[in-house]
């Protein structure tokens, strides 16, 4: 990945940074997750209750979705130059669409919405994120995500 700079970072405003490859969610991800969470609602870890739901099967934690984020987010592109360390800074707006059925596989797009240098060297990104569900109209969710990168002076 090749470091960018100011000026090329203004030219990326609006573009698309980034996509990630699909990722399957298992039910034993799922699961994992509920034990982690302690959130083990019957539509995300009872497969045979979930069959009853609106869903028609087991479903994907909304929380689960999000925190995959972090690990889908290494294929957006648009690193200062110099960069030494990257923070999460949460997000602004969250919204979750659509579920998420087990089974079902997931893909992030971001796009660089804005960049502002906050303090000298430290860069603050705004990320819009779309999950997309594969073969579905709807996005399993979307989302502005902050992020601040510090630049060695």
């Amino acid at each position: 990945m090749t470091g960018h700079t100011p000026e090329s970072i203004k030219k990326m405003i609006g573009a698309e940074v980034g996509v990630s490859d699909w990722t399957l969610i298992s039910q034993s991800m799922v699961d994992a997750f509920a034990e982690l969470t302690g959130d083990f609602q019957f539509i995300h870890t009872d497969p045979e209750k979930a069959k009853a739901s609106p869903f028609g099967g087991p479903i994907a934690h909304g929380f689960l979705t999000l925190s995959m984020l972090g690990g889908l987010g290494s294929a957006a592109n648009f690193a200062m130059e110099g960069v030494t360390m990257g923070v999460n800074c949460g997000f602004e707006k969250v919204r979750f669409l659509a579920p998420v059925r087990t089974g079902a596989r997931v893909r992030a797009r971001f796009v660089l919405k804005a960049m502002e240098e906050k303090a000298p060297g430290q860069w603050l990104s705004t990320l819009g994120v779309t999950m997309e569900i594969e073969g579905e109209d709807k996005p399993a969710l979307v989302a502005d995500w902050l992020g601040l990168q510090f630049v060695a002076q």
